[in-house]
Order: structure tokens, then C-alpha cells, then sequence
């Protein structure tokens, strides 16, 4: 595994920590949604700069999860107003 392969799988974690941080009843939505939709699209790109093929499936596949997420969030945002 090379850095950029150990950099992806870094940006899922510091996705992870950032929603935990962010979360609550006070929490703004519109910001989750930036920080959890640019970490995961930054983990995608270095996913597939990485050279291994486990590597690269596995960090599109965990930053995919985490950028459906936020596309998620940001669908709910649309509904609740």
C-alpha cells in the first residue's frame, strides 16, 4: 500500500471523526455536508491516483459510501427546508 492508498483511507476516517464532531441538535447542516462531501471527494482522488488495486477499490468504495451520505444529507436538507 502506498501513501496515496494510506491518505485515502485517512480521509474516510476524518470523515468519520468530523461527522461525530459535527452532529447534535444545534448542528449546522450546511456545513457537514461541505466538510464530509470535500473529505470524501479528496479520498476518491487519492484513491485512484494509488497505483493498488485494493487500495483503489477499497477508498472509492469507503469514500463513495461517505459522499452518498452527504448527498443524503444534503436531500434531506432539501426536504425539511
Amino acid at each position: 500500500m502506498n501513501k496515496f492508498g494510506i491518505f485515502s483511507f485517512l480521509m474516510v476516517i476524518a470523515s468519520v471523526v468530523s461527522f461525530l464532531l459535527l452532529r447534535g441538535p444545534n448542528a449546522n447542516l450546511s456545513t457537514g455536508i461541505i466538510v464530509l462531501g470535500s473529505l470524501s471527494f479528496i479520498g476518491v482522488v487519492l484513491a485512484v491516483l494509488s497505483k493498488k488495486w485494493l487500495s483503489s477499490i477499497l477508498g472509492v468504495l469507503l469514500n463513495g459510501a461517505v459522499l452518498t451520505f452527504a448527498f443524503l444529507l444534503l436531500l434531506a436538507k432539501g426536504i425539511g427546508g
